[in-house]
């Protein structure tokens, strides 16, 4: 005989209050601000965030990330004149900021359950002579039928100016809402913004990188998350080394999957991750 669903969800001692539980940092954000950004999603799939970096934050992220841009995209998703970065938290902390900006933070505790996922965190180099990227949704390969409600959303960091001409992301507004159709290519509209200003979308919003016809590259980070009953893009657990996971932000430990869904998604050993980070805490 199976467990009744409600009798899961209301058992009081479960592996999610084992650990003192931390407030996301969103909460620190003013709500008229948080709720106009959300609103704007909603609408329109998509929101710019601008100008939540300094230029001195800017260029440290250029610096700490121009040596780690040695290869580029293996097919036309990735783009042949496109470098990336995976595995970013292992590599460089200058990205730290990004992936846990309070005022994505805001959005995100209003769009998902707590205790929501990093779904992948990467660095996006767009050089001259690049074609527009196929347009995509950042959640569409998980198999439910749309439309629907979004199961991630997204962030482009414009790291350097992102223009119309430089391979600016792409979005359609209002595709959020599609069924099963794709959208033409001519509504494709380019996300223009400053440096240090961000894109937040919703996983179901139809995009793609734009083509790079200026003598420049283009520099940004991408940070996307998920509900926390999903599997990440990158299995963090596996690809995060621990020593990595003690240095982060309790929120984007929190993210990582150093949490619990309640009850019990995401246990180890019938016990919460987090005790793999306990001193003397032994390797599964």
């Amino acid at each position: 005989m199976g467990v009744e669903v409600s009798s899961i969800l209301d058992m009081g001692g479960d592996l999610a209050g084992s650990h003192r539980r931390t407030a996301s940092s969103g909460a620190g954000v003013d709500s008229a601000v948080a709720e106009a950004d959300l609103a704007a999603v909603q609408r329109d799939g998509y929101v710019i965030l601008p100008d939540l970096l300094t230029p001195e934050q800017l260029d440290a992220i250029r610096e700490a990330v121009a040596p780690l841009l040695d290869h580029k995209g293996r097919n036309r998703f990735e783009g042949h004149a496109t470098q990336r970065v995976y595995s970013v938290l292992n590599k460089t902390r200058v990205c730290d900021r990004l992936a846990d900006h309070p005022r994505v933070l805001a959005l995100l505790d209003r769009l998902f359950l707590p205790n929501y996922l990093l779904s992948m965190l990467q660095i996006i180099n767009i050089l001259p002579g690049e074609k527009a990227q196929m347009l995509h949704t950042d959640d569409g390969f998980y198999p439910l039928p749309r439309p629907r409600k979004a199961l991630g959303a997204a962030t482009i960091w414009a790291i350097d100016d992102f223009t119309a001409d430089n391979g600016a992301t792409d979005i359609v507004p209002n595709s959020h809402w599609l069924g099963s159709e794709i959208p033409d290519e001519a509504g494709r509209e380019p996300v223009v913004m400053a440096a240090g200003s961000c894109v937040f979308f919703l996983g179901t919003l139809w995009h793609g990188g734009g083509a790079n016809r200026s003598a420049a590259p283009r520099l940004a980070v991408t940070a996307q998350y998920c509900e926390p009953w999903l599997r990440p893009q990158e299995a963090f657990t596996l690809s995060t080394t621990r020593d990595t996971v003690r240095a982060v932000s309790e929120d984007i430990r929190r993210m990582l999957g150093y949490s619990i869904h309640p009850p019990f998604i995401g246990q180890v050993d019938g016990m919460h991750p987090k005790r793999l980070l306990e001193p003397g805490a032994q390797p599964v």
